[in-house]
């Protein structure tokens, strides 16, 4: 495997006195969507202009303040779509819609058309500065590339000059990670010169990861390096637009923040050209877990998908940060038990504050539920299987109930796969709230004998049938369970020992039923099983439960 040697590295920034590593997130970026160009001209089906004006009043749902709407001056869908913004009043006062043009003075005259009417844009220039390109794109030197910025600021100058709105310039040398440091410095002041750029007067100068060419402590170096070689500062609002070549563009957003960015622009769920531009929402949910105000109302992940997928027709991969599917869902059986503790322990120290193992986030928070946290597949372990018995059907397994009815679960799991929560509530039936033969329980009647003597103060009365013959079986104990046991001895010679015994309301109120276990061991084969009943009447449903091990145990 020799091919690699057709690759050469990037060079790396040498800054010895790097400042981003020890700095921290503390506040949001502005964001800046660029779903509705960048994410859309990478669709197989580009979206159509009810699509994008969807698309649009999503972005505006969610809090952006600057939505980069498209090229108008590149097609008609592109400029009727602003139109039809502006035209319908779609766009509050306190968004800003961005509009990206090359340097060329018709298109730039074309987007100040599409513009009319529009009270605060932003007006995007570009062009290439890499080293590459400028050798085997354009075959231009470095003053001829910085000479096609300087002419495209002063063209947005001159039309903005008569244009009644306020319009605000971003220059971006695209490109960005292929140029020389000072070489993409030279040219951004020439355009904040030729702009008149001031605190009062702004310049965005976004520095993109075109192509994201190496590691993220690389970007981060070379927006440090910007950041601190910019001589007016206060004029520039510094931007970044990183694409996601390597995969990494989280992470070199994160760290370019760390190194003094105030702006990041991306798309919803990364959708943009090859592999795609930063997700914002991945970006802003990583915040939000570290309990820092993302600045975007993205409570309902759910509705967000929706749209997304409706509009842009690419679906979110069930693994996607946050929003897939499976992301809050724990197929392995050590997650399930923690998870299951996690949260256990949450609501019994009744914390504010959200700390489960396996989920750095509240799925509730995103507008997700509980009920797919845990799914049961043949991975999975016995804390799973009675976290889905508790949560989805309030039935709250006794420790050492866990490991038998995962085991039953577990070989339906090794045929069919995933065992959906019906299914294991309908196991969970099957073996013991309907195991009535060949024993089953009709009625009882318990007598308290308390002016008796000793321990043997309870009187069982039980009517059931053997095989379907009725059997009238009578003795004492020292309660209603020990009472029945010794009836069934007395009558069958069915001798065993209760090893373990609990109970617990299922749901509330008046009329809530009692669900109880019962752990029995037959002393005379050694074999022990868990029994359930369920009734209005606790002891009746103790009864039951002492039936359905005792069929369990005949079973085996």
């Amino acid at each position: 495997m020799n091919k690699y040697k057709r690759y050469k590295r990037v060079p790396v920034v040498s800054m010895p006195n790097r400042e981003w590593a020890n700095n921290e997130i503390r506040k949001a970026p502005v964001w800046c969507s660029v779903d509705l160009r960048d994410g859309n001209q990478a669709l197989i089906e580009p979206m159509v202009v009810e699509e994008k004006i969807e698309f649009f009043n999503l972005l505006v749902k969610l809090g952006f303040k600057e939505i980069e709407i498209g090229f108008p001056s590149a097609s008609q869908i592109e400029f009727d779509f602003l139109r039809q913004l502006v035209d319908r009043k779609l766009i509050p006062d306190d968004v800003v819609i961005q509009v990206l043009v090359q340097c060329r003075e018709h298109l730039i005259q074309r987007t100040f058309e599409a513009l009319e009417g529009v009270k605060t844009a932003i007006v995007h220039i570009y062009n290439s500065t890499s080293v590459l390109q400028r050798d085997v794109v354009f075959s231009m030197s470095k003053d001829e590339i910085k000479e096609i910025a300087i002419e495209g600021t002063k063209l947005v100058k001159h039309y903005a000059k008569d244009f009644p709105g306020k319009i605000i310039l971003e220059y971006s040398p695209e490109s960005f990670t292929g140029t020389e440091l000072d070489y993409a410095l030279e040219v951004c002041e020439a355009v904040l010169d030729t702009w008149g750029a001031s605190k009062e007067n702004k310049v965005i100068l976004n520095l993109p990861a075109t192509v994201e060419m190496t590691t993220p402590n690389v970007y981060a170096d070379q927006i440090e390096w910007m950041n601190k070689h910019f001589k007016n500062r206060e004029s520039i609002i510094l931007s970044i637009h990183p694409h996601n070549d390597r995969g990494t563009a989280v992470a070199a957003t994160e760290l370019a923040i760390l190194a003094g960015c105030d702006r990041v622009e991306g798309t919803l769920f990364g959708n943009g050209e090859r592999t795609g531009n930063v997700d914002i929402l991945n970006v802003a949910y990583n915040m939000f877990s570290q309990g820092i105000n993302p600045e975007l109302e993205i409570e309902n992940v759910n509705e967000i998908i929706d749209v997304y997928e409706r509009c842009n027709k690419i679906p979110v991969h069930i693994r996607h940060p946050y929003a897939g599917k499976l992301v809050f869902t724990a197929f392995s059986g050590s997650h399930q038990d923690a998870i299951n503790k996690g949260i256990k322990a949450m609501n019994d120290r009744k914390s504010t504050i959200w700390e489960v193992p396996y989920l750095p986030i509240d799925p509730s928070d995103l507008g997700r539920v509980y009920e797919p946290i845990v799914r049961i597949n043949s991975q999975s372990g016995k804390g799973g299987v009675a976290f889905v018995m508790d949560t989805y059907f309030g039935y709250k397994l006794p420790k050492g109930m866990h490991k038998e009815f995962a085991d039953v679960i577990q070989k339906i799991a090794e045929k069919q796969g995933e065992v959906a929560p019906e299914v294991i509530m309908q196991q969970f039936s099957e073996q013991y709230l309907e195991k009535k033969e060949p024993l089953h329980f009709r009625k009882c009647r318990i007598e308290d004998m308390s002016d008796c003597e000793g321990d043997y103060d309870t009187l069982a009365k039980v009517v059931f049938t053997d095989h379907g013959k009725e059997i009238i079986a009578e003795a004492t104990g020292n309660g209603p369970i020990d009472s029945v046991k010794n009836a069934l001895l007395k009558e069958l010679g069915i001798n065993t020992k209760i090893l373990d015994y609990s109970e617990h309301a299922l749901g509330e109120g008046s009329d809530a039923k009692a669900a109880a276990y019962i752990h029995i061991l037959d002393l005379t084969t050694g074999k022990a099983t868990f029994g359930v009943g369920v009734s209005s009447n606790i002891t009746r449903a103790s009864i039951r439960a002492i039936f359905s091990a005792l069929n369990r145990l005949n079973e085996e």
